[in-house]
């Protein structure tokens, strides 16, 4: 029968550490990737399938793109495709091994957050002055 070692450190519970902008960016990044994979992949499917419907059924998938529930969708699916991306290339220069100072990295964290939001705001202006 193996003894317990009562010295080792447990593993410290979520809610032991303190939250900040870094881990929450984290947490959206894998949030978001699941996200557009779901929502974004489902979109994709149904406008292919409305492709080969013919024009009578593009024109079906067109009209239902008006509506107030979808284009929210479609800006969820935008800011999360936008916040991954951004969120994705903090990571990338967190990889080579810059930006883990306590400072910067809150600093990007809040940055990625700010300017997933602010782009999102600009795609959809322009997307409305389209109309």
């Amino acid at each position: 029968m193996t003894q317990r070692n009562t010295s080792r450190p447990l593993s410290p519970h979520l809610f032991a550490y303190r939250w900040g902008p870094h881990m929450l960016v984290s947490i959206l990044h894998r949030m978001t990737g699941a996200g557009i994979a779901v929502f974004g992949g489902a979109l994709l499917v149904w406008w292919l399938v409305a492709l080969a419907g013919g024009p009578a059924g593009y024109e079906r998938f067109v009209a239902w793109q008006r509506e107030w529930y979808l284009i929210l969708i479609w800006v969820g699916v935008s800011w999360g495709l936008i916040q991954h991306t951004l969120s994705g290339l903090r990571h990338l220069v967190m990889d080579v091994g810059a930006g883990f100072e306590l400072r910067t990295n809150r600093f990007w964290a809040i940055m990625t957050l700010v300017g997933s939001t602010a782009l999102t705001a600009l795609l959809w202006l322009y997307i409305v002055k389209l109309r």
